[in-house]
């Protein structure tokens, strides 16, 4: 009787899942090392976007803390992960920054689309130290070959899966080997800025440095002296 009841409830959590999903592409989710919690069964995806990354609603069952099995569905963007870099020169106490349009700060809030961030860029299939190398040249102009990995972080946990590797490096001005700016056939148009860090340490109690990345690695910067 209780597996036929078993079975039962299997079923009709597949069946809610195929008319939630009905008419778009639903395939179980992976399992594996990253995904074993013995707290989450019968997960399954549905891909609801790809039109730049894609957007994905998974549908699965929860045991909550009082031990009760919950159904559930919520949605992941999945963009891929990121590296950042605070990039410094000890010499001088400067600091390279980028400003550059950030739609969707223009259409919460910011009034001009700008932002001003540490250099950053998706990994697209490199290991994150071979792609902040190339990010910093691209987007700053230097070429750098010692990269330190400080640590990573999920940045949005509720709705991204990006995990954001943080990184630490050296620059002086006989590295930069071009302007930087981006990739014009990304419709990038990077600004690259150079302030001492003091300067760009109080953008943040000043409300021009809202992003998560920077004000992180500015605050590691400061708690470890490196600046």
């Amino acid at each position: 009787m209780v597996k036929n009841q078993l079975t039962a409830q299997a079923l009709g959590l597949d069946l809610y899942s195929a008319m939630a999903g009905a008419g778009q592409h639903k395939t179980p989710a992976k399992s594996g090392s990253a995904m074993d919690s013995k707290r989450i069964r019968h997960i399954s995806k549905t891909l609801l976007s790809s039109n730049w990354y894609k957007l994905y609603r998974y549908a699965y069952d929860y045991l909550n803390n009082a031990g009760q099995w919950q159904h559930q569905q919520r949605e992941a963007y999945d963009r891929g992960n990121g590296a950042t870099v605070f990039l410094y020169n000890p010499a001088t106490g400067n600091i390279i920054l980028t400003r550059q349009f950030r739609l969707p700060t223009y259409i919460n809030g910011n009034p001009d689309g700008l932002l001003v961030e540490t250099c950053a860029g998706l990994l697209d299939g490199d290991n994150p130290a071979d792609c902040i190398r190339k990010e910093i040249e691209e987007e700053t102009g230097y070429k750098i070959r010692q990269v330190n990995k400080i640590f990573e972080a999920y940045m949005s946990p509720g709705a991204v899966t990006e995990i954001m590797h943080f990184f630490v490096a050296q620059y002086s001005p006989a590295m930069q080997v071009s302007a930087g700016g981006g990739l014009a056939q990304e419709q990038e148009n990077i600004e690259v800025l150079e302030r001492h860090f003091d300067a760009a340490y109080a953008m943040i109690a000043s409300g021009e440095i809202k992003d998560a990345k920077t004000i992180m690695l500015l605050q590691y910067a400061r708690l470890n002296q490196l600046c």
